[in-house]
């Protein structure tokens, strides 16, 4: 018992008392003084600066934009690309079933696809034109997605005497929601691909495999022309590959953020063609949560078509996606050139590529890939990721206990002794990892409580004081509380800073350990991170720097600056791309929560190697208040100046969809039991409509719809799509007294009723002239159930409460469908089934008083409304 005690203590015990020349070796480490104070403020500053003066730069850095003038024959024109987008942004909105849409943009780009044609060298290929004009339904979400006479532009450009029946296929859409020009989303990606066209079918040059340029006319509806393309156009059995264009912004360089799947060697085709590489594994695995408010034609070709590919967008700047802000102006040319030169270059070397032949046999699990700063690019296969995430947190690990046990060497006290106070620190660095989260999580929590959420979305500086200082005020504070009340004279004090690192390192390298069991590929972030740490410890152990006192912080601070960059890189990319989406994100989650911890995990991730090293200095408690005074600042500047309000005129807006609502109710004898007029609001972000209760607006009487949801079918509102349903319970009205009249009235009628016996009888509708977006509910008796239908019949029984989408293009024939309803009495002379019918008036104005209302909203509001009918019929 008395030996346990003395292993404990601070005295050796023998058999553990070291040389005169060790004990020599700690007084001398202790006379090793911590720099000034001032210098740690330096310190700091110089990542600060790193970050301005690296990793900004090399984000926003775009190509020279080539003009027709100066450029070479092969290459892609960005002045030619931006000339087109011009027009293209001229013509106005695209949406679905407008002229703008099927006419005008239609007659554009067929042009444009005609001049182009006509250049072509026709000794080398074969260039065919197909405009598709397709119908069909499918399911989307919780509705059936019903389209007809939705368009699609579709160029084949085949090498002459080709044998290869496997093609590439190149997408992207031309159309657009309501108010948008859709310059960004997607008429920058349209250009690019007429550009690529150009220049693939201008060049001499050999390639194995047809092309499919598809400009598709239905994306934003959604996703209607892609489908209907690769389930019915001729030359779809034959696309093996995917390109996919996309946009979510636009103005900088675009990103892959989908890939395969099962299909790593197009990541290295990629890699090896992309002439601005950006890409990331944790955008792919974030995106596919389906926690974003956004998707793409990729996943209907993969679905529909089992079709592997790349999904690439625009994303910088996306505060004017989807709104009447989507302009030309918005896209400068140097953005067309990054993306046509990655594009082209994609195309050229797929088009060559023999993996396209037979893309089963390379299907060989997912990649893990990413960019750095822009300048390289790095992928490898998921199953060597995760032997190298083993590998180097078993070997962080390994050189933590050999650290350790130098250190006892030199400290004149035991292996066991050191050890015993690396898990107490352990153990503070696990609380320094809570508090480096939860800090700044704790701020976003409190202003959403007081409805101060959002205030970094115009001013996105304000996540310095608001965030990160708290961040790191978590990640230093136990480290620093420790070493400043800490009586371990044995240890060196430098030894002991190393020891907080050391636990840091442990707690990355068993969280890469964890994450890599769950199966996460974006574990490489933990992973990479850990490796430079590993290196300069392995230098420090291989030499003496590691003993002599803080001269092993050289080292370190020599190879955190590539975590560093890459770190504060990746995270201010989904920064950048994540806040405009928190303006879209919906009213019942916190955005802050998601801002906050996005901004922790880069803390953590770039800087959490580097701030325990300000107990290097002497008064480190000047940094922590430094900290806090700059999140004290920032706190009361977010709230209680102008600089806190979220939302700007044009380039922050406030996004407001609304509709002006007649509903009228049918009883089952024909009789108006209900009708009424009001506006519904789907507010897009946190505050809702708190910001316009300071405006000139009247908003008394707006109420939430939640209650009208449990009680009547789908809440007895015209909701608009899948989205709008989705968001139901968040959905308020506002009453209006003077009665709306719709531009459009269209009846749902009951054409005919069949007895198909065993108590089956087959209900036929017609609605004549329907809006070219509608939606029709239907809700059957609780004694009924659906047997059949004209719908997809996997969609029965999968909701309470049926919803029928249906757009239209070019196809103005009436809308038509019919139910097989069973009883078991077989009494179909009561009422069976209760149906809405939701029409939308997309593009018009709406009345007199409508318009006056829309004057009457702030000028940071972006307003998306029309005039809507929703019928309630029973039948």
């Amino acid at each position: 018992m008395g030996d346990k005690v003395k292993l404990i203590s601070d005295e050796p015990i023998e058999g553990d008392v070291r040389s005169a020349s060790c004990k020599k070796r700690v007084l001398k480490q202790e006379q090793n003084f911590r720099g000034p104070w001032y210098l740690a403020s330096g310190f700091l500053l110089f990542w600060a600066l790193l970050f301005f003066a690296v990793v900004l730069p090399l984000f926003y850095r775009l190509p020279k934009g080539l003009t027709i003038e100066d450029s070479p024959k092969g290459a892609f024109i960005a002045e030619r690309a931006q000339n087109h987008l011009y027009g293209f942004d001229e013509i106005g909105t695209k949406v679905v079933g407008s002229d703008g849409n099927e006419n005008k943009t239609v007659d554009y780009l067929l042009g444009l696809v005609a001049e182009i044609r006509a250049s072509c060298l026709d000794e080398y290929f074969d260039v065919e034109v197909d405009l598709q004009v397709v119908s069909g339904s499918y399911i989307h979400w919780t509705m059936v997605n019903r389209y007809q006479g939705v368009q699609n532009i579709v160029i084949k450009m085949s090498p002459k005497n080709t044998t290869s029946e496997s093609y590439l296929l190149v997408n992207s859409h031309f159309d657009s929601k309501p108010t948008s020009r859709s310059a960004g989303d997607a008429g920058q990606m349209i250009v690019a691909i007429l550009e690529v066209f150009r220049v693939m079918c201008t060049t001499k040059q050999t390639i194995r495999h047809t092309i499919i340029f598809l400009l598709n006319g239905a994306e934003e509806n959604p996703l209607q022309a892609s489908h209907g393309f690769i389930t019915q156009h001729k030359w779809a059995p034959y696309c093996k590959a995917l390109i996919n264009l996309d946009a979510a912004g636009g103005g900088g360089s675009d990103i892959v953020f989908q890939s395969g799947p099962n299909s790593p060697w197009l990541v290295e085709y990629y890699k090896k063609s992309a002439k601005h590489p950006l890409a990331t594994t944790m955008a792919e695995e974030i995106f596919q949560t389906g926690i974003l408010p956004s998707d793409t034609d990729f996943g209907i070709f993969v679905k529909y078509g089992n079709l592997i590919g790349l999904d690439i967008a625009q994303f910088i700047n996306g505060y004017f996606y989807h709104t009447k802000y989507d302009r030309f102006a918005n896209i400068p040319r140097g953005s067309i050139q990054s993306t046509g030169d990655n594009l082209l270059s994609l195309v050229r070397a797929l088009a060559n590529a023999t993996e396209l032949d037979n893309t089963a046999a390379y299907a060989t699990g997912h990649a893990i890939f990413f960019d750095f700063l822009g300048l390289y690019f790095i992928s490898y296969t998921e199953s060597n990721g995760t032997i190298l995430n083993y590998s180097v947190a078993g070997i962080a690990l390994v050189l933590i206990f050999v650290s350790i046990w130098r250190t006892a060497n030199i400290s004149c006290v035991s292996t066991g002794y050191v050890l015993s106070w690396f898990i107490l620190i352990s153990v503070l660095q696990i609380i320094a990892f809570v508090l480096g989260f939860g800090l700044p999580v704790a701020v976003a929590y409190v202003f959403d409580k007081y409805g101060l959420s959002l205030t970094y979305f115009s001013t996105p500086g304000l996540l310095i004081g608001l965030y990160i200082c708290p961040s790191l005020l978590g990640l230093s504070l136990p480290s620093y509380i420790y070493l400043k009340l800490q009586r371990n004279f044995k240890v060196p004090f430098a030894q002991q800073l190393q020891l907080v690192l050391h636990g840091h390192a442990a707690i990355l390298a068993i969280l890469g350990i964890g994450l890599t069991v769950y199966g996460l590929r974006s574990t490489y972030v933990v992973t990479w991170t850990l490796i430079f740490y590993v290196i300069p410890l392995s230098i420090n152990l291989l030499t003496t720097l590691h003993d002599r006192g803080f001269s092993w912080t050289g080292v370190l601070k020599i190879f955190q600056v590539i975590p560093f960059l890459y770190n504060s890189y990746l995270i201010y990319t989904f920064v950048v791309t994540l806040i405009p989406m928190m303006g879209r994100f919906g009213r019942s989650t916190n955005p802050d929560l998601i801002i906050s911890a996005l901004n922790a995990l880069g803390t953590v991730l770039a800087l959490g190697f580097l701030i325990p090293l300000v107990n290097m200095f002497r008064r480190p408690s000047m940094i922590l208040l430094s900290l806090l005074a700059i999140s004290s600042v920032t706190i009361y500047t977010a709230t209680s100046t102008q600089i806190g309000f979220p939302y700007r005129p044009r380039t922050n807006v406030q996004r407001l969809p609304y509709l002006q609502v007649r509903r009228i109710f049918y009883e089952f004898d024909g009789t108006v039991v209900k009708d009424d007029s009001g506006y519904l609001f789907n507010f897009q972000d946190r505050r809702g409509p708190a910001p316009l209760k300071s405006s000139k607006v009247n908003l008394t009487g707006l109420v939430s719809i939640a209650a009208d949801c449990d009680k009547v079918m789908m809440c007895g509102y015209p909701l608009y799509d899948h989205r709008w349903v989705k968001n139901r319970m968040q959905i308020m009205w506002l009453p209006r007294e003077e009665p709306i009249v719709p531009p459009n009235v269209p009846v749902l009628q009951l054409l005919e009723k069949t007895d198909l016996g065993n108590n089956i009888m087959r209900y036929s509708f017609i609605c004549e002239k329907p809006s070219d977006h509608t939606s029709v509910y239907i809700l059957p008796q609780e004694d009924v159930t659906i047997s059949n239908w004209t719908l997809p019949l996997e969609y029965i029984a999968q909701q309470t409460t049926y919803h029928l989408y249906y757009s239209r293009g070019t196809d103005y024939s009436p809308l038509t469908f019919s139910i097989d309803f069973w009883k078991q009495d077989a009494d179909f002379v009561v009422p069976v089934t209760q149906i809405g019918l939701a029409t939308h008036s997309i593009g018009d104005d709406g009345d007199a008083i409508s318009q006056e209302f829309a004057k009457l909203l702030p000028s940071y509001a972006a307003l998306v409304q029309w005039p809507a009918l929703y019928q309630r019929y029973i039948f």
